[in-house]
């Protein structure tokens, strides 16, 4: 078994396609069915089955695809490590990240300073959920990743506190009050979104004893801010997700009682972070606009 073998495996896991994973690695598509063949015998089982030109995973396959996602990381940590002794900043980087809080408002400006910082370190960006983000983790598809926190399971980084707002039509009667209680919002039409809050709304409700009237479940917080501004529904959001600048067709107003939601990093274990995800969670949390830096909270005791 080698590492390239592994690779190839991940990789045509990944793009579904022996030809597609042949063409990013740059070889022949015989090449990667020779590999897979190779490490399929020395297993002694069948990792992906082939039916009218694409690939998926058997039972075994997406089971041991976590493994050979975790060697690969940690081959990648050793060689980063090797470099950084020789003072050679090289390497790459696999971060997750989601919604407009994390890939808005925190990532551009740490991902600016980070490039200056280490221009040799190669940068891939994942946006998804941030239930997907929780779920990369856990694949090893990423190495760092933005998170709601807590997550207890995970070495945490705090970097941002916001409030959870009440999100109103600026005509609807409660956008006249100072703040909302969390029962007024029970009644109306009620927007759900499901790109990064959706379940601490869902909890906001429920410890509450409370039921919102939903009618619409949407991905992208544009459409929520749509159907609000036009009066169709009300909601309650992030109030770091929100556009910069001026709110045309829609109010926020803070909830009674407050709901704050903290933002940060997480790695599975800090201990084999490489280097790159070492330096970029370092940089995040020193950065001047997220204030004195946190200490990390870690799972390790």
């Amino acid at each position: 078994m080698t590492l390239s073998q592994l690779e190839i495996f991940t990789l045509v896991a990944a793009r579904g396609s022996f030809t597609s994973a042949a063409a990013q690695l740059g070889i022949s598509q015989s090449g990667v069915s020779h590999a897979i063949r190779a490490l399929e015998q020395e297993l002694g089982v069948e990792l992906l089955h082939r039916h009218q030109g694409h690939t998926e995973l058997t039972d075994i396959g997406a089971r041991l695809i976590q493994r050979a996602q975790m060697m690969l990381g940690m081959a990648e940590t050793m060689r980063q490590e090797a470099l950084d002794a020789r003072g050679m900043k090289q390497g790459t980087l696999r971060i997750g990240s989601f919604g407009p809080t994390a890939s808005i408002r925190l990532l551009p400006a740490i991902l600016q300073a980070y490039r200056l910082a280490y221009p040799g370190i190669e940068v891939h960006v994942d946006e998804g959920p941030d239930r997907q983000v929780l779920q990369w983790l856990d694949d090893r598809r990423i190495d760092v990743g933005f998170v709601v926190l807590p997550e207890d399971r995970l070495d945490t980084y705090p970097l941002l506190e916001d409030q959870m707002v009440a999100l109103l039509p600026r005509d609807h009667p409660l956008a006249h009050e100072t703040a909302v209680p969390l029962k007024a919002l029970c009644s109306d039409p009620f927007v759900l979104t499901e790109a990064g809050s959706s379940e601490i709304v869902s909890r906001l409700f429920l410890a509450a004893r409370l039921q919102p009237n939903i009618r619409y479940r949407t991905s992208q917080l544009l459409s929520t801010l749509e159907l609000v501004g036009r009066g169709e529904a009300i909601g309650i959001v992030a109030a770091s997700s929100l556009p910069l600048g001026e709110e045309a067709s829609y109010v926020t107003r803070p909830l009674v009682p407050a709901s704050p939601r903290r933002v940060g990093l997480a790695v599975v274990d800090a201990r084999q972070s490489s280097p790159a995800a070492r330096a970029f969670i370092e940089l995040a949390q020193t950065s001047p606009w997220l204030g004195a830096r946190k200490k990390p909270r870690t799972n390790r005791g």
